[in-house]
């Protein structure tokens, strides 16, 4: 093994550093700006740990005290492995992302809810992060079949999106369309953004449903609250998600979206402890920072870089928050290779 300044490196990893530092400089450049050798050898241990934990069905499962989920898991770890360059053709992972894609397809139930029934008890989730993944799929496949069978897929993905949408405009743990909270809420609007994106037809007035909800639980100074319905205190976490989705669809001059931007760099700091949710919170104050581009985003991509690479485990993976390291790997490969640009959502 071989010690640097930010862990234990196996020799592999410590040689891909060495071999890159060396390249010529032109050759060095095929990198993106900001991301170095040690960060792109950290990169290519965390896709082989989640290449390598990936199960036989095509899923990722969580090791957490919360419950399996493995279609949340699958759609987190699978736009990870999307974040690489690899689609479900081409790339080093196209077969892990494959595998995913038909996992993914193969769990959707007969209302359009794509979810593990028996493991995952806040169902939406996996829901939306599968269809996010899916729907980032479904603009790289090349199988004309594959395509039509991913567009049905999706079609009836987001009319479940549709019809479980709160009177409110937001979305709860379950598809009732009973209740709404944030975290949720931002997840069924990425999902959303991939499906458009693709080509897929989205409602119009979900969305400016789903956005106005945003806005109502927007607070004076820049937080975005847990739940309308709930107390009126902001959560940084769901703060940092909602610009990102903001973002996302190109509201970079919001006023809203900027004051709460300015709450998120004020509450999530590099070394601190996420609010309980560290992880998640950089997951989407990374994306936004990104997107908005500039010094800024430089000086946070490369200290948060150095700090994940000094949480990286021995063997390539990182635990988040809590709910194991399929989620912690996923969101740290996230963040890390967003220079990259391989994934549409998360291109400026």
């Amino acid at each position: 093994m071989t010690r640097n300044r930010c862990g234990w490196l196996p020799r592999r990893a410590a040689l891909l550093a060495l071999v890159v530092a060396a390249l010529p400089a032109q050759e060095r450049a095929l990198f993106p700006e900001g991301v170095t050798a040690e960060i792109e050898a950290a990169i290519q241990r965390g896709l082989a740990f989640l290449a390598r934990t990936q199960n036989r069905d095509g899923s990722w499962r969580s090791e957490g005290v919360r419950g399996e989920y493995p279609c949340a898991m699958s759609g987190l770890a699978g736009m990870a492995m999307l974040g690489s360059g690899s689609t479900p053709t081409r790339g080093k992972y196209w077969r892990a992302v494959r595998r995913c894609c038909e996992y993914l397809m193969s769990q959707q139930q007969s209302n359009g809810l794509i979810a593990a029934m028996s493991e995952e008890a806040q169902s939406m989730y996996g829901h939306g992060f599968g269809t996010m993944f899916l729907g980032e799929v479904y603009g790289m496949e090349e199988d004309e079949r594959r395509q039509l069978d991913l567009h049905r897929t999706l079609t009836q993905a987001v009319k479940l999106i549709a019809r479980a949408q709160s009177t409110a405009g937001g979305w709860i743990y379950t598809p009732t369309s009973g209740g709404d909270e944030g975290s949720v809420t931002v997840t069924q609007m990425q999902a959303l953004r991939a499906c458009r994106n693709a080509g897929i037809v989205v409602p119009v007035e979900t969305v400016r449903k789903a956005t106005s909800y945003i806005a109502k639980s927007a607070n004076a100074d820049g937080s975005i609250r847990y739940s309308l319905a709930g107390s009126s205190g902001g959560r940084p976490p769901i703060t940092a998600a909602a610009v990102a989705v903001l973002y996302s669809a190109g509201r970079y001059d919001d006023p809203m979206a900027i004051k709460a931007l300015d709450y998120s760099k004020r509450t999530i700091s590099i070394g601190g402890h996420g609010h309980g949710h560290y992880f998640y919170s950089h997951l989407y104050l990374a994306q936004a920072l990104y997107f908005q581009g500039g010094r800024e985003w430089t000086e946070y991509y490369a200290a948060m870089a150095k700090h994940l690479l000094s949480l990286q485990q021995r063997d390539g993976s990182w635990t988040g928050d809590g709910v194991g390291t399929t989620y912690g790997t996923a969101i740290a490969l996230t963040i890390l290779q967003l220079p990259h640009a391989n994934v549409p959502i998360y291109q400026r």
